[in-house]
């Protein structure tokens, strides 16, 4: 498995992440405000690592269930991988 560190620069990244935040009753990032919040709590998930920032030690991350974008302390991310990208026919 990979590390943060060994991230090179234009390849693309996954990894599972955590972080806190408002989740509506189906325990989903809130997106729509036709569904009800449930309030904050922690969301664990999976997404593609979108930049990296060393100095601060952090990445933003599109969520794959939801399709936001999140910023996550690299403590707070694993099971990193290389993406492969494949053209649906």
């Amino acid at each position: 498995m990979l590390t943060i560190n060994d991230i090179i620069p234009g390849k693309s990244y996954a990894c599972k992440f955590q972080c806190e935040t408002m989740l509506n009753i189906n325990d989903q990032p809130f997106i729509d405000s036709t569904i009800p919040l449930k309030g904050p709590a922690m969301y664990k998930s999976f997404g593609l690592i979108i930049t990296r920032d060393l100095d601060k030690k952090l990445v933003r991350v599109l969520d794959e269930t939801s399709k936001k974008h999140f910023i996550i302390s690299f403590d707070d991310i694993w099971d990193i991988d290389d993406v492969e990208w494949v053209e649906e026919t």
